[in-house]
């Protein structure tokens, strides 16, 4: 067993602890945070439902943001898809890594590498529950104001 662990290291337990929001608003600061507020508005402009913005940079390395969002129909699931990809490539001149579902438009997920993006249908939202997945992550609010795309 000594093979595994080095005896020179200290065990010790990882303290789990729920980190509080102490701001609203999201960083913009860092570019992520600024991409994720704008897929968050496109998706707001095209009547998404149930928008919620996840920091996931201190439990994942697979991207910073996770943005999960309802569409209510198919058509509205893929016009969300397009008005995510044409205001962000307008706006931040970034084109989404790789896009699968829209096809089929019940559940469409765009990776922009730092800021995950799933449009899901009702069920489908509700049959893989990605809120309680990525509970343990940080859960940043959306006030309407950063939603607009004017704000003043």
């Amino acid at each position: 067993m000594t093979d595994y662990f080095p005896s020179n290291l200290p065990l010790k337990s990882i303290p789990h602890s729920k980190k509080t929001v102490n701001t609203p608003m999201v960083e913009t600061g860092d570019g992520s945070g600024k991409l994720a507020l704008t897929i968050a508005q496109a998706a707001s402009e095209r009547k998404a439902g149930e928008i919620l913005l996840l920091k996931v940079t201190d439990v994942s390395y697979l991207s910073d943001y996770f943005l999960v969002m309802t569409g209510y129909s198919r058509v509205q699931v893929r016009a969300i898809s397009s008005a995510i990809e044409e205001k962000v490539e307008t706006e931040l001149q970034r084109r989404p890594l790789r896009t699968e579902g829209k096809g089929e438009g019940s559940w469409v997920l765009q990776d922009y590498g730092d800021v995950i993006v799933h449009i899901m249908m009702p069920k489908e939202r509700e049959f893989y529950n990605l809120e309680a997945f990525w509970s343990h992550a940080e859960h940043i609010p959306l006030n309407p104001k950063d939603l607009e795309d004017d704000p003043r």
